[in-house]
């Protein structure tokens, strides 16, 4: 940041008055309890090494939301006319006294200016630094806490700022977040050598791209490859897409992809890596290019691996840990110009809402909004919980509990799809097509319900059973928004051919889709969708095939139902290629 002759004042002033006399320190975030299946074991080392996300105070936030809604409602005049990533930045750049603050605090504790990173719009500030120093500024202590299933994270439950820093500094993360992005994926099966399937136009036997491409009447529709759109896919968590893989894909279910010599290109983000060792490669990052990819061809597609986050071993010294990928890679993504943007980004992870500190989801959905704003549909999967954690019908309502300390019964919401900046993406299967019951949906605990969603919402709540009254947030943000199959896919992995399902399966699917139908827009001069939901909801949901049949079980009930209209399983529903293409005709 380039100080002005009034900036450096103010910082020799505050640091000054630091130096001078001990600033009292005020709780900014603390946990009523530790969430559920989470231990505390020990201090944490000092000189274990903590990548802190430091999120500042944006000027108006509320006036990106108001330009998002412009740009991507259909009645407005605005509608489609993107921002660059200049406006973006101004729109959210903090005022200078809130940046000076900052900028003062971190020198006060002997943080060069050279070690920190800030992104582009100077609302988030990222640093390394030791436990130690980190315990000094939050006036905390960190702890290694272990999780039932064996892993373990270094947090603190509760942090503190000086008082006159409040103002200014939304979040800190890693300090409360319990949460762990993971793929929603739910199972793999090995599938013999030599499978030959007896129809692969059929999704009813085993999802392939062709029957896709039949059952939501995309045929042989073939975009420009040489158009300004592309496909993101985002991999987290040591999750790599294998291009020897997806080449044998494309060889027995795309052949013009394969004849064309279509792949895949890789972006690191953070120390990110995408080994290309069998062993390595993970189902996740190849079902996303094998499907992103088979459903958008010939148009570029780009795996962004991100990494910063892995699974933490005391015994191997320092290594660092943050478990918080979002903050490096939607920076990341966020510093392109708009002609390096994805114009679709699809991303299959989450977890609990209520493990991700509100003030942290705050700042993420706020950088979705930023890539909407920029033109980009931003898709998340669901989650494979239904209406809780991915048990199925047989989870225990037990397990369902809110964790601020009251363990009240709740259905389990997962963010991100929570996000309104965000279209979520259910999942159905077989053909005729019915909900998954594995489909995540539900009602935000943390986002209100946006007004583009409300009719379709409110149309649903006569459904609801009144017996659910206390388990969900009847004024949240709704979800799923939309839906594809997502059951019974073949996957080539390691050499081999499996089958797997999840929502993880419908939303590199449906993200294909829009993708071509951002080519459809773009060869008739348009501009890309970007932020899908209010088109969906006002104008679009009669392009989709409606899914009445089927519910998502969760928390010891049904869940929710499949129902005419708009539902908490499937969105609007399945995609519905050609009505969809008629219906951005008529804008044009």
């Amino acid at each position: 940041m380039t100080c002005t002759c009034r900036s450096l004042l103010f910082l020799l002033l505050v640091f000054a008055g630091w130096a001078s006399a001990l600033q009292p320190f005020r709780v900014k975030e603390s946990l009523p309890a530790l969430p559920r299946g989470w231990t505390a074991k020990a201090r944490a080392r000092q000189d274990h090494i903590l990548q802190l996300q430091i999120g500042l105070r944006q000027a108006d936030p509320d006036l990106l939301y108001d330009i998002l809604a412009n740009v991507s409602d259909p009645r407005h005049t605005q509608y489609g006319q993107h921002l660059s990533k200049h406006e973006v930045d101004e729109l959210v750049r903090p005022h200078q006294m809130t940046a000076e603050a900052a900028a003062a605090w971190l020198a006060h504790h002997g943080i060069p200016e050279a070690t920190i990173s800030r992104n582009s719009a100077g609302d988030w500030i990222s640093i390394q630094v030791p436990v130690r120093l980190a315990e000094a500024m939050l006036d905390t202590q960190y702890q290694e806490f272990t999780h039932d299933d064996g892993s373990s994270v270094i947090r603190c439950t509760s942090w503190s700022l000086p008082a006159d820093l409040h103002e200014h500094v939304e979040f800190i993360q890693p300090t409360t977040i319990f949460g762990r992005p993971k793929p929603h994926r739910s199972f793999i099966h090995y599938v013999p050598p030599g499978i030959t399937l007896s129809n692969p136009t059929n999704c009813s036997e085993a999802v392939t791209p062709d029957c896709i491409k039949q059952l939501y009447g995309i045929g042989s529709y073939r975009a420009n490859a040489s158009a300004p759109n592309r496909l993101g896919i985002s991999g987290y968590l040591d999750s790599y897409a294998n291009m020897n893989d997806t080449t044998y894909f494309y060889k027995q279910f795309v052949p013009k992809a394969y004849e064309a010599d279509f792949s895949f290109g890789v972006e690191f983000i953070n120390g990110g890596l995408n080994s290309q060792s069998g062993a390595e490669s993970s189902l996740e990052g190849n079902l996303d290019v094998e499907y992103g990819g088979s459903m958008s061809f010939p148009i570029p597609n780009t795996y962004y691996s991100t990494g910063g986050s892995p699974p933490f071993d005391p015994s191997e010294g320092t290594p660092q840990n943050t478990n918080e990928p979002y903050a490096e890679f939607l920076s990341y993504i966020l510093n392109k110009t708009n002609d390096e943007l994805p114009t679709v980004l699809s991303t299959s992870y989450g977890d609990e809402e209520q493990t991700v500190p509100y003030s942290y989801a705050q700042g993420v959905c706020n950088l979705f909004a930023q890539l909407g704003a920029r033109g980009v549909s931003v898709l998340f999967s669901s989650g494979d919980g239904g209406v809780g954690d991915g048990q199925g019908p047989n989870q225990p309502s037990s397990s369902c509990i809110s964790n601020d300390g009251t363990k009240t019964a709740m259905f389990l919401p997962f963010f991100p799809a929570t996000c309104p900046f965000v279209t979520a993406v259910g999942a159905t299967m077989g053909v005729p097509e019915v909900a998954a019951t594995f489909s995540g949906g539900g009602y935000s605990n943390y986002f209100s319900r946006p007004y583009w969603q409300e009719g379709a919402v409110q149309a649903y709540a006569p459904h609801i059973p009144s017996s659910y009254g206390a388990l969900y947030n009847s004024s949240g943000r709704a979800y799923p928004d939309v839906s594809a199959q997502g059951n019974n896919f073949i996957i080539q992995q390691d050499g081999n051919l499996t089958t797997g399902y999840g929502t993880s399966c419908a939303a590199p699917t449906f993200s294909g889709i829009v993708a071509l139908l951002n080519d459809f827009l773009i060869s008739r001069g348009k501009a890309p969708l970007g932020f899908l939901n209010p088109w969906l909801y006002i104008v679009g949901s009669v392009g989709f095939n409606d899914i009445t049949v089927g519910n998502n079980p969760g928390c010891g009930t049904d869940g929710f139902s499949a129902i005419d209209g708009w539902d908490p399983v499937t969105g609007v529903g399945t995609p519905n290629f050609p009505m969809l293409m008629n219906l951005l005709s008529l804008s044009l």
